[in-house]
C-alpha cells in the first residue's frame, strides 16, 4: 500500500484584513507599520481590502480564506448566517458616541420622551449583489437596535412610536450620498421636520450632525447597563475564515499578536490614537475626539468572555427577528478561542524576552555593590 503523507498547506504570500472605519487594534497596528514589518522577512505580503476595489466584496460575504476581518457585527453574522466557513475568534467593546439626535426645541432628553414621536428609519439598500442586500442594510439594523435599547431602557417598545421609512443612501433629493454620509440621510428628515429623532454613531456622525444643527436627545453611551447599547459594533467580532486556521495558524497568530501589541500601544498614547482614528474614521479631529471618550483607547484588546458572547447572542436574535439574517444558527459552535490564546501566550513570552536584557543587567549590578 502507498504511504500517506501529510498533505502539505498550500504556499501562503498574501495577507488580506479588512476593518470598519472605527477604533480597532487591527486598524492601529497597520497604521504603526507593525503589521507589514511582521511578515516582511517570510515574503508575505499585508494588504486592506479597503485599498482593493476587486475584492472588496469580501468585508461583505467573506468568501476570501486569507482574511482576517475585525469589523461590525451585523456583516459578520449574515455572511456566517449565509454560510460562509467563518470562525469568531474575539470581540471587543467601545462605545462610539450612540446617540439618538433631535432638534433643538424637540423637549427630547430622555428614552421616555421617544413615547409617540416618529423616528427615521432607514430603508433596505438596493446592492449589486441581491443576496448581500439585507446583511448590509447596515444603517437600518443599527438604528433598529439603537431604538430598541433606548425603548427598552424607558419600558417602550416599538408600538410606542411611529417608524418613518428614509432613505438608507440618498438625501431627500434623491442625491446619493458618498462615504459615511449614506449611514446618516435621516438628517435631512430632521432638519425639516419630518421625523423628530435620528439615531447615530461614530466620528462622522458627530460632523454630520453639526453641520445640520442637530443636538443629542438621548446619549445611548450614558445608559447604565450595556444590555442596552448593544449594537452593530457593541460588541466587535474578529473573524477569520477556517482555511486560515488550518492550514496558516502560526500566521494568524502572529498577526493577532501584533495587534494585541498595538492594543497595548493605543493604551499608552490617546493622542496617537486620536490622529490614526482621523484616517481611520473618515471623521475629523474634533469629531473623533467628540465621538471617543470614557478610556476608549484602553479598551482596544479583545476577548471572548461569557459577557460579550452573551451581548452578541442578544444582537443575534434580534438581527434574525427582524429579517436580517438569512439563517438563525448556533453562536458557541462559530467560536475558536484557540488562535487567540496562542497570541497571548506569544505576547506574553515576547515581553518576557524584552524583559531578559534588564534583569540579566540588574542581577550583574546586585552582585557589585560597590559599582
Amino acid at each position: 500500500m502507498p504511504f500517506n503523507t501529510p498533505a502539505t498547506p498550500p504556499t501562503f504570500n498574501q495577507l488580506w484584513f479588512t476593518r470598519c472605519p472605527v477604533p480597532t487594534a487591527t486598524g492601529v497596528a497597520y497604521q504603526l507599520g507593525w503589521l507589514t514589518e511582521e511578515f516582511a522577512a517570510d515574503g508575505i505580503s499585508v494588504d486592506t481590502l479597503q485599498d482593493n476595489r476587486e475584492l472588496g466584496r469580501h468585508h461583505y460575504d467573506h468568501q476570501l480564506p486569507s482574511l482576517i476581518r475585525e469589523g461590525g457585527n451585523i456583516l459578520a453574522l449574515a455572511a456566517r448566517a449565509q454560510g460562509a466557513q467563518t470562525r469568531l475568534l474575539g470581540l471587543t467593546w467601545i462605545d462610539e458616541w450612540q446617540t439618538i439626535l433631535v432638534r433643538p426645541d424637540s423637549g427630547i432628553s430622555q428614552p421616555a420622551d421617544l413615547k409617540g414621536k416618529r423616528l427615521a428609519l432607514p430603508d433596505w439598500i438596493e446592492h449589486e449583489i441581491p443576496s448581500h442586500a439585507r446583511g448590509s442594510s447596515i444603517a437600518r439594523g443599527m438604528s433598529l437596535q439603537g431604538y430598541r435599547g433606548a425603548l427598552a431602557y424607558a419600558g417602550l417598545g416599538f408600538d410606542d412610536v411611529e417608524l418613518v421609512e428614509v432613505p438608507a443612501n440618498r438625501d431627500e433629493r434623491g442625491t446619493v450620498r458618498q462615504g459615511l454620509g449614506n449611514l446618516w440621510s435621516g438628517l435631512d428628515y430632521l432638519a425639516n421636520g419630518r421625523v423628530d429623532a435620528v439615531y447615530v454613531k461614530g466620528a462622522s456622525a458627530v460632523d454630520a450632525a453639526r453641520a445640520v444643527g442637530a443636538v443629542v436627545g438621548i446619549d445611548l453611551d450614558a445608559m447604565p447597563d450595556r444590555k442596552w447599547r448593544v449594537n452593530n459594533g457593541t460588541p466587535r467580532p474578529i473573524t477569520v475564515h477556517q482555511d486560515f486556521i488550518d492550514n496558516h495558524f502560526d500566521v494568524l497568530v502572529r498577526f493577532l499578536d501584533q495587534t494585541l501589541r498595538a492594543a497595548d500601544w493605543a493604551a499608552q498614547n490617546l493622542s496617537g490614537v486620536h490622529d490614526i482614528l482621523k484616517s481611520e474614521t473618515l471623521g475629523s479631529l474634533d469629531g473623533v475626539a467628540a465621538a471617543y471618550r470614557n478610556d476608549f483607547h484602553r479598551s482596544l484588546h479583545p476577548d471572548l468572555s461569557a459577557e460579550r458572547l452573551h451581548l452578541l447572542q442578544s444582537q443575534k436574535k434580534s438581527l434574525w427577528l427582524h429579517g436580517f439574517l438569512e439563517h438563525d444558527f448556533d453562536l458557541h459552535d462559530w467560536v475558536d478561542p484557540r488562535p487567540l490564546q496562542a497570541a497571548l501566550a506569544l505576547g506574553e513570552e515576547r515581553r518576557k524576552s524584552a524583559l531578559l536584557p534588564h534583569l540579566s543587567n540588574s542581577k550583574s549590578i546586585g552582585h557589585h555593590p560597590d559599582r
